[in-house]
């Protein structure tokens, strides 16, 4: 796959030629949206003594084209049901989605060559070759022998030396990589990576992280659901957040991150303090030790000169100091406690005017 430099807005990228292309119809003509949902509603239906169970409620959801785009939410939450419709797997309710500006019900063909999907579970067959997996892959999407770039995959995924080996014989990481090939095998503008980095090893999960970033800057457009919040904050460009089946926050990383601008600033002096200084007690301090305070403060407001001010005022001597910044965490822990409390509270309203 050839590789182009990065750009500064994702909606410029362009996409990755698709050998498909031709026999998908996909178009030249690239949308803004790599993804859009509409109104998505989906309900299991009652099952033996199982209720019908909500699992997604009303979701308004637009991927921007040649994004990499973050799906975060607790278990249950709703990704894999959203990630399943798109990818044809799971029948919705109500409302409309789109995948490179196919309907996925009244273009169902073309929005499913759009999209390739990488699961969570590895669904690989140990008596193949990597070369053969993907080689068959292909032929399941119906790409011709002269249009296939099965080896050029395996090369951009680091695999170009184990092609001819047994698929059992690989690492737990290689198979990852190799999941990734064989949803590249038609070269689909968008890719889905369910969960990529459960359950591997930090070096491996960097390995796949420089993966997905080089597979993004060729143009394709990346949606990553995952419950690690560092890998999100550290590859995604625009984050959504689903809880109970709605969508609770969709927006920039780094408009997400400046909802909370609360800091944490921390001082060690070089002798025991009795309790908080009198200069000090302004800014609410907590004695963490006997030589520690820390202050909690928002970082819009900048109170960090005054603090050092009264500080001396009280004839300290600071010999360490460290700040902490809000990160992902934070937010994700906000909103979604802040939405089971809004629940709750509604609960408790409808039972109340019912009574």
């Amino acid at each position: 796959m050839n590789s182009e430099s990065p750009r500064a807005e994702p909606a410029a990228r362009p996409a990755p030629e698709s050998a498909a292309a031709g026999l998908s119809g996909l178009p030249a003509a690239q949308p803004e949206q790599a993804v859009s949902v509409t109104g998505l509603t989906k309900t299991y239906k009652a099952a033996g003594k199982a209720p019908a169970k909500l699992a997604l409620s009303d979701v308004d959801l637009d991927i921007p084209r040649g994004s990499l785009f973050g799906l975060l939410g607790p278990n249950g939450a709703g990704k894999s049901t959203l990630i399943n419709i798109l990818a044809g797997l799971v029948n919705k309710s109500s409302g409309s989605a789109a995948v490179w500006g196919y309907d996925i019900d009244r273009d169902t063909r073309q929005a499913r060559a759009a999209i390739g999907v990488v699961p969570q579970e590895l669904n690989i067959d140990p008596f193949f070759t990597p070369l053969e997996l993907l080689e068959l892959q292909a032929g399941l999407y119906g790409v011709p022998p002269a249009e296939r770039r099965s080896r050029e995959i395996l090369a951009a995924m680091g695999l170009a030396d184990k092609e001819k080996a047994y698929a059992r014989t690989l690492s737990g990481g290689m198979r990852r990589r190799l999941m990734v090939a064989k949803a590249m095998v038609h070269q689909p503008p968008v890719l889905v990576l369910d969960e990529p980095t459960a359950g591997v090893d930090i070096e491996l999960r960097q390995q796949l992280w420089a993966n997905v970033r080089e597979l993004n800057r060729a143009g394709t457009t990346v949606l990553l659901t995952t419950h690690y919040l560092e890998e999100a904050e550290e590859l995604c460009d625009r984050i959504a957040i689903i809880n109970h089946g709605k969508v609770i926050a969709c927006d920039r990383t780094e408009s997400l991150l400046a909802r909370l601008d609360n800091k944490a600033l921390t001082l060690i002096f070089d002798r025991d303090l009795p309790g908080i200084p009198e200069t000090l007690t302004a800014f609410n301090p907590e004695q963490t030790g006997p030589r520690r305070l820390l202050f909690h403060y928002h970082a819009s407001d900048s109170p960090v000169p005054q603090i050092l001010d009264a500080v001396c005022g009280a004839g300290l001597s600071v010999i360490d100091m460290s700040t902490e910044e809000t990160d992902l965490e934070d937010i994700f822990l906000q909103l979604t406690r802040g939405a089971h409390d809004r629940e709750d509270s509604d609960s408790q309203g409808g039972h109340e005017a019912s009574a």
